[in-house]
């Protein structure tokens, strides 16, 4: 499954994925955060997920986050641009692949809730909750780590994304693969973060998994402050 053809060096100049990723600053004051905090994300959650800024990504501003493999090397890096104008990509994502963006933990802890893109991943670490995005790419590795695990297939509500929860069930045979959409009338986390708001969403999220008898949910003090 692999519905992109990534490029494995930077057109135009050839740069490596870890030489853009060098070339990489921090977000804090800089444009990526205002864009960050824009789409409902505080700074310092995209910090803490391993985002940064790159003023020159294929030659427009980008945020920039790592994809790695299970062993956490570097294989990809995923650049989402701050400013698109008609028949402009929205994002870019060059090397060799097999990676994934693991946010708050993402694989290593449960649950185990695999979404489509960054800023949905973003949007569940603000409200505390562990995710990895897929970006609409296969780790080959993924139904090794999965096996025997409950795992929440968070993508879109919309039909792309229901195609994507369907492979990957499919494709995770030794899981025991379960359906998580968005809040009603939200295509997206993201996009449910900005409708519903930290509380709610993470109140939503809680419920649904909650569902799952058997699964232990793992919480992080902001979440259990804010439930207690």
């Amino acid at each position: 499954m692999h519905r992109f053809d990534d490029p494995s060096l930077m057109p135009g100049t050839g740069a490596s994925p870890d030489e853009c990723f060098a070339g990489a600053v921090p977000l804090a004051g800089t444009p990526g955060q205002v864009y960050v905090e824009r789409r409902g994300v505080p700074a310092d959650v995209a910090t803490a997920a391993g985002v940064c800024f790159q003023s020159n990504f294929g030659g427009r501003p980008a945020v920039l986050v790592a994809l790695r493999d299970d062993e956490d090397t570097l294989v990809s890096i995923h650049g989402r641009y701050l400013h698109t104008v008609r028949g402009q990509n929205k994002m870019l994502t060059i090397g060799r692949g097999g990676g994934l963006i693991s946010v708050l933990g993402g694989w290593r802890v449960e649950p185990l809730i695999l979404v489509e893109g960054l800023f949905d991943a973003l949007s569940l670490a603000t409200c505390g909750w562990a995710a990895v995005a897929t970006i609409g790419r296969w780790a080959p590795w993924l139904p090794k780590i999965s096996y025997g695990r409950t795992v929440w297939l968070a993508f879109d509500q919309s039909r792309p994304g229901e195609i994507d929860a369907a492979r990957y069930k499919s494709y995770l045979c030794d899981a025991k693969p379960q359906r998580l959409p968005p809040p009603p009338r939200c295509k997206d986390w993201s996009t449910a973060l900005v409708k519903c708001g930290r509380i709610t969403l993470t109140r939503w999220v809680r419920d649904s998994l909650a569902a799952d008898g058997n699964l232990r949910l793992t919480t992080n003090p902001t979440m259990e402050k804010m439930f207690t």
